[in-house]
């Protein structure tokens, strides 16, 4: 199923041709083979920023598991037998 952000995504990639079909400039043809060519593009760069940005705010497992020290660790001498 396609995200309606990838949808937008590409309606705002091929929003020029829509414009130029508006003035008369191109055919509809046109203007749709490049909302369909937009939709796969769209659809890659939303996954890609989707991957880079899968980890920001989640913390590692490891810092949750271990407790917090209580307090430093002072080395004990040791007495010559």
């Amino acid at each position: 199923m396609i995200r309606p952000s990838v949808l937008l995504f590409a309606f705002v990639i091929s929003a020029p041709a829509l414009y130029r079909y508006v003035l008369d400039q191109l055919d509809l043809t046109d203007v749709l083979i490049r909302f369909i060519i937009a939709v796969p593009i769209a659809a890659l760069l939303l996954a890609a920023l989707r991957f880079v940005t899968a980890g920001y705010g989640r913390k590692d497992e490891d810092e949750d598991a271990a407790p917090p020290p209580t307090a430093p660790l002072t080395p004990t001498p040791v007495e010559p037998a």
